[in-house]
């Protein structure tokens, strides 16, 4: 009896030991991005093993990837409760420090960690590290330090060496990619090292991508998400990756279809827990292809059992889809619900966005309304600009575009110049350029005159550049009685090639009559003709030209009748 019940406890125990899931499983979701079925599996295995601090800590990692900061805050807590003076989970409230924007305390928790340590635990240093690196505020160069304390083995015994593992050099390679610059390369070299570990991790050849996006490689970069998946045709993070790549608006990249393709195949390998993701993407999904109805029936079907964080991300769908109907009154309406609900100060860079290209399309009879609603249109513009943390020329260039199309010219040459700030901008003189093009349409003419002077230095064989310049000086002296726009526009006749005069004439139109009313005003017939005669040449009817040739022969005319008037009386 004794012995049938010993073997039935211990077949009990062997199956229970299958069932219980491990660390190692929640690891597993977290590497594919199901983070839903990661929180379910390590809540399981805090059940079984209440002591285990890596359980509590990558809880409130699958936490965060569910977007729910107070959830993994309450999961380190908890951790901290039943593991008093965890390195890993102190490591882990740092990291929930520098989400509120507590930078100074999240340095002190990172490093009383680390030093616990000795920086030499694998768990600890990534995670102290992977916070510094990706959380707006973390400091990357002490992301970079841990990891090459934890790698470094030099002058240690042999049994006292750390063995890295993949996950350590892919940590390596996102601290070099995060400092960013030349640490580009090196970033690639750690991966490649994560790759020699495990040759099939998917993730490191993804984030290889990430390093070539940032070095505008694109085609590169697309071509190692691809492979990523090819590696691994379950990896769901590499086919977010090429979503996101080709539902970004830029030129070279934006594909609705190809956008719809990979959320679509993203969805089907995703995690099938994690329904209320799912149905969004697929609401997603229906907006992408103009389905824009069915988009909003999924929205709205999905705001009621929604968490805050998914709540605002339907709301933005739903009200992005009544925009793109026409129906902007719609779309004010569930955006105004979400101001209510959250205030204007907890929106963020995307609030910002919609509510100003819903603003922009508002029309109202009342001009004063009008006026309202172009200001606000502006105003939320600007504020998605400078809440936007991913700053780029190419989204600053956006903001002065959208400016543009509100005709707000002086806000429109602002955020061009914006653009200049930045080194990496391969289309500076465009940028440059159109700073000063806007500035001369606002009325700002010193601005212009600064503008294209520095225009000219910096791209001294532009000829347009002497035209502008040219421009805003004759806009400031308008009679040109004081010469200021004789210069440049001197240098711009000089650039100008004869088989390009044709299509230069409305330029050439205005310099040479500048040029003509500058001799005009000095009484210098000699200089002055020769710019009449081309201005006739390419505009025949020119009102100008006819007023300057009335009021000489009226002068002539005046000369002959006291010529003949004195010579009439000098015969008397």
């Amino acid at each position: 009896m004794n012995t049938r019940k010993s073997l039935f406890v211990a077949m009990l125990c062997v199956a229970n030991g299958a069932m219980a899931q491990s660390v190692e499983d929640g690891l597993k979701d977290l590497y594919y991005g199901k983070y839903q079925t990661a929180k379910q599996n390590l809540e399981k295995a805090i059940a079984a093993k209440p002591t285990d601090d890596r359980a509590y800590y990558y809880l409130g990692i699958a936490e965060l990837g569910l977007e729910n900061k107070d959830g993994a805050a309450a999961a380190f807590t908890k951790g901290l409760t039943a593991v008093p003076n965890s390195p890993l989970l102190t490591a882990g409230m740092g990291r929930i420090d520098l989400l509120n924007g507590k930078a100074s305390d999240a340095k002190q928790k990172f490093e009383a960690a680390s030093t616990a340590t000795e920086g030499r635990n694998g768990d600890v240093a990534r995670a102290i590290a992977d916070a510094s690196s990706e959380i707006q505020g973390g400091d990357r160069g002490y992301a970079l330090t841990v990891m090459e304390t934890l790698l470094n083995n030099e002058g240690r015994k042999k049994r006292h060496q750390y063995e890295a593992t993949a996950a350590d050099y892919i940590e390596l390679g996102d601290a070099y990619r995060f400092l960013g610059g030349e640490n580009g390369g090196k970033a690639i070299t750690a991966y490649e090292r994560a790759l020699e570990l495990d040759a099939n991790n998917a993730e490191a050849v993804m984030k290889q991508g990430l390093v070539n996006y940032n070095a505008r490689l694109l085609q590169q970069a697309v071509t190692d998400w691809t492979k990523a998946t090819n590696m691994d045709a379950n990896y769901a993070p590499a086919y977010f990756e090429l979503y996101q790549f080709y539902i970004t608006q830029k030129k070279e990249q934006f594909s609705l279809p190809n956008a719809a393709k990979y959320l679509q195949k993203y969805v089907e390998v995703g995690d099938p827990s994690d329904k209320t993701k799912n149905e969004y993407y697929l609401a997603a999904i229906a907006f992408y292809q103009k389905d824009y109805d069915a988009a909003i029936s999924k929205a709205k079907a999905l705001l009621a059992t929604a968490n805050e964080a998914y709540k605002g991300k339907l709301t933005l769908l739903a009200a992005d889809a009544h925009l793109q109907k026409g129906d902007s009154l719609a779309a004010k309406a569930l955006m105004d619900e979400r101001v209510k609900a959250v205030g204007e100060d907890k929106l963020d860079a995307l609030d910002f966005k919609l509510l100003s290209a819903i603003y922009s399309k508002l029309k109202h009879a009342d001009s004063a309304t009008n006026a309202s609603y172009e200001t606000l249109a502006g105003t939320y513009l600007e504020k998605y600009a400078e809440a936007d943390t991913a700053k780029d020329a190419e989204k600053y260039r956006s903001v002065a575009e959208a400016f543009k199309e509100m005709r707000n010219y002086a806000k429109t040459a602002e955020w061009y110049g914006k653009t200049l700030q930045f080194k990496d901008n391969p289309r500076a003189i465009e940028d440059h350029f159109f700073k000063g093009v806007y500035e001369y349409y606002a009325g700002q003419y010193g601005m212009a005159d600064t503008t294209w002077t520095e225009f000219s230095v910096k791209y001294p064989e532009q000829a347009n550049g002497y035209y502008w310049r040219g421009m805003s000086n004759f806009a400031l002296d308008q009679q040109a009685k004081e010469g200021k726009a004789k210069e440049p526009f001197e240098k711009y006749l000089s650039m100008v090639k004869p088989e390009d005069e044709a299509k230069s004439k409305r330029f050439l139109t205005n310099v040479y009559t500048y040029m003509m009313l500058y001799y005009y005003n000095l009484d210098d017939k000699t200089n002055m003709q020769p710019f009449m005669d081309k201005l006739t040449a390419i505009d025949p009817a020119n009102e100008t030209v006819r007023q300057v040739k009335e009021y000489f022969e009226s002068v002539e005319k005046a000369a002959s009748s006291n010529t003949a008037q004195a010579a009439a009386g000098a015969g008397k």
